[in-house]
């Protein structure tokens, strides 16, 4: 299959690209910064290098999968970056969008999302402006019923790791065998690979945890 990832340079993305060139995909990394991307991912990838919120249909078009792990200092992008992919692809089933969106959207155990949870105690901080825009584009995301998209969320400590084995979820909070809230970074790209290369979640999100 012939898959773009943006932010290929990022932690989450840099792991999702070498899954899958490892499994033989045709992989292109879209980055705003081709050297970077060169000497992190080496010579074997593709490197297009254009700002994620200049890439054009045309650019995109070719894809079976283009996969959103975009990371910015400035949180709203992710949402103006969201709506512009999937402007693109409207009533075109040609090119699917996987959407990386943090586990603040998930549902706890008294039913709140953990976004809505943190705000409580932390109200006003800084920080929380990636949380907040993040469940913006996934609410946005939700909307959309002529696009084909996944939304693929980690459990809530997301951290660099093996590849070993994992669980799927829901919205909800899960938990690895041992009680552990914890993902691989690698895990993670395995079960989006898994996704991408056998689709169970058509314009539905699911979350990933350790085994």
């Amino acid at each position: 299959m012939k898959i773009g990832i943006i932010g290929a340079t990022g932690n989450v993305g840099q792991v999702v690209t070498r899954e899958a060139m490892n499994r033989g995909h045709e992989v292109t990394a879209l980055v705003r910064d081709g050297e970077k991307a060169k000497n992190l991912l080496g010579n074997d990838v593709t490197i297009v290098e254009k700002d994620a919120m200049t890439l054009t249909h045309d650019d995109l078009a070719g894809y079976d999968v283009v996969v959103d792990a975009f990371a910015s200092t400035k949180p709203y992008l992710h949402l103006d970056l969201a709506a512009r992919l999937v402007s693109f692809f409207r009533e075109d089933d040609s090119t699917r969008l996987a959407f990386v969106v943090g586990a603040s959207i998930l549902h706890n155990e008294t039913g709140e999302t953990l976004l809505a949870d943190t705000l409580k105690k932390y109200a006003g901080q800084p920080w929380l402006d990636g949380m907040i825009q993040q469940d913006h584009e996934y609410d946005f995301i939700k909307w959309v019923e002529d696009v084909d998209w996944t939304v693929i969320t980690p459990s809530t400590e997301f951290a660099d790791g093996p590849k070993t084995s994992y669980k799927l979820g829901n919205d909800e909070v899960i938990t690895s065998a041992d009680g552990k809230e914890e993902v691989s970074f690698a895990n993670f790209a395995a079960a989006l690979l898994d996704e991408i290369e056998t689709p169970k979640h058509i314009r539905q999100q699911f979350a990933v945890v350790n085994a």
